[in-house]
Order: structure tokens, then C-alpha cells, then sequence
């Protein structure tokens, strides 16, 4: 299925107006209901584009019932939010979420194969996956660096995205491309990311003449300025985690003890919807909820 018969698919809507508009979206990661409530309210009040996404751990952990609601809050919500399932790195797993969850886009994250079989593996899944009417995004290169939920990819060497690899995975029908041009998963330390942003322009130039929107991994800890330029360089979907939930991990360890479990959940929804609000401000998605 080509990517022009997926244009009814919300993730694709989301980063196709992104693109055009210049602006990035959040596709923030959730572990729990609380951080699916606090996106969607941020979302709502700063009128801005969303996407959750969750790990496959989310899947096993609540036997999907996380999934559910999530794309439950999002079918509620007054602006565009689609569900996306990053760094799935199980065929099995990849089947199951495309055929039973209502996921609009998944990454078929197969990075951990030699590229050969990477490529292979995630030209069949990604066909699997848009004959189901879901959007897909892959890796080209490997982004180095391991986050909670996604361990396999803390133990392989980072390898910066080629203009070869790009042309490669496109050839694969994916529909997204997170490319590793000097960003890492986890954190960067006190020097701070290095990104080769040479090599990002080039990537998108390639991406845009084909179609495919680029994704930015790897934002723990990054500064407006770097997102900026980013996203200047092509980038529509910004991956946060640890970005948007640092106050909120914080808050919690600071307070279990002291306040009870429900001020613990209502106090802790409030601290993702404000740091929420201030990114989709600096990323330019505020006032864009095109529905």
C-alpha cells in the first residue's frame, strides 16, 4: 500500500501539516494514565497536535489496556491525537499491535539485525502493517544509547545514518525515518548532544522528495535552540521521554511520602501538562490543532 492511500491516517495528517507548517509535533512518551491525561490536557489548552506513544512494554505490561486508553483519551480530545508504538523490536509483537490495538503508526525497530535483514525484516512488516491502514516508521543507521523499555539497544554501538541507508529504508515502503546524525537514547552528559546537522539537511532533502517525514530521537536534555534548529532541518516528530517527564519524576519522589495517592496523581498530571505546554510552544505546534 502506498503512503497516499494512508492519508486518512491520523499520525500521517499530524506530521504532513507539521512538515508543511514548519513546526514540530510531541510524540511523548506514556507509562501511565496520568501522563496520557496531563498530554492530552496540555494539548487542549495550548490547541496543539499530539501523538502518544507508548513502548511495547506498555502492551505487556497492561495487556494493552494502557493502549486502550490512550486511544481512547485521543478519540475524546478536541484536537488531533493519533498512538503510535515506538521501537518495537519483535515481528511478533509488531503483528500483534497492528492487527489487535488501535495504533495509528508503529516503529518497526528491527536495528538490532545486521542491515541486510533489518531491511528485509521491515519491508515485511511494514507491508503488514499498512495493509491494516498503519502508518510505519523505521531507523536507518542505529542511535546509540539505551531508555527504560527499550533495553536491547543499550548494548549496540551507535552508527550515524548514511545517504545510502536513507534511500534504502525508503525503498522499504516505510512512511517515517529516525535517522542517528549524533543523537543518542538515555543522556548526553555534561558536554550535551553534537549533532551533525550537515547530515540531517541532506537526509531531509532526500526524505522530501520521497514523501517520508523525518523524526527526531534522542532529546533528553536538549535545549530549545538545538530543537529549533532541528527542526529547521526537516524534523516534524519529536520522540520525547525523560524531555517532558523529568518535573514529573521529581515531583513524585519528592512527595510519595508526604500526600496522599490521589493529590499525588492530580499534582502529578498538573506538572506534565505545564512543562507539556511550554515544549509545544517551542516547537511551534501551539495553535495548530488542524482537525
Amino acid at each position: 500500500m502506498s503512503q497516499a492511500k494512508l492519508s486518512d491516517n491520523k499520525t500521517v495528517q499530524i506530521l504532513s501539516n507539521a512538515e508543511k507548517g514548519g513546526y514540530g509535533v510531541a510524540a511523548a512518551i506514556a507509562y501511565n494514565i496520568e501522563q496520557i491525561i496531563g498530554y492530552v490536557k496540555a494539548a487542549e489548552a495550548v490547541r496543539s497536535p499530539l501523538i502518544i506513544q507508548v513502548f511495547p512494554w506498555a502492551i505487556t505490561f497492561s495487556d494493552g489496556l494502557l493502549v486502550e486508553t490512550a486511544a481512547l483519551a485521543a478519540r475524546k480530545a478536541s484536537v488531533p491525537i493519533s498512538i503510535h508504538l515506538d521501537h518495537c523490536q519483535s515481528e511478533d509483537m509488531v503483528r500483534h499491535a497492528a492487527d489487535k490495538l488501535p495504533f495509528d503508526s508503529i516503529m518497526v525497530d528491527m536495528s538490532h539485525h545486521e542491515k541486510a535483514e533489518n531491511l528485509a525484516k521491515t519491508k515485511e512488516l511494514v507491508a503488514y502493517c499498512h495493509e491494516r491502514g498503519i502508518a510505519t516508521e523505521a531507523e536507518p543507521g542505529r542511535i546509540e544509547g539505551g531508555e527504560d523499555g527499550i533495553a536491547d539497544t543499550a548494548d549496540l554501538s551507535g552508527m550515524l545514518t548514511t545517504p545510502e541507508e536513507v534511500e534504502e529504508f525508503i525503498d522499504t515502503g516505510v512512511d517515517f525515518l529516525a535517522p542517528a546524525f549524533g543523537n543518542v537514547h538515555g543522556e548526553y552528559g555534561a558536554r550535551g548532544p553534537v549533532l551533525e546537522y550537515e547530515r540531517l539537511d541532506s537526509i531531509y532533502a532526500y526524505c522530501k522528495k520521497r514523501n517520508v517525514r523525518v523524526v527526531l530521537h534522542g532529546t533528553n536534555g536538549f535545549p530549545e535552540h538545538v530543537m529549533s534548529k532541528c527542526i529547521q532541518g526537516g524534523v516534524s516528530k519529536i520522540n520525547t521521554n525523560k524531555l517532558l517527564l523529568d518535573n514529573y519524576n521529581e515531583y513524585l519522589k519528592q512527595a510519595a511520602s508526604s500526600k496522599p495517592i490521589t493529590k499525588l496523581m492530580e499534582e502529578g498530571v498538573e506538572k506534565v501538562v505545564q512543562v507539556t505546554q511550554q515544549w509545544m510552544h517551542a516547537i511551534g505546534s501551539a495553535g495548530k490543532a488542524y482537525m
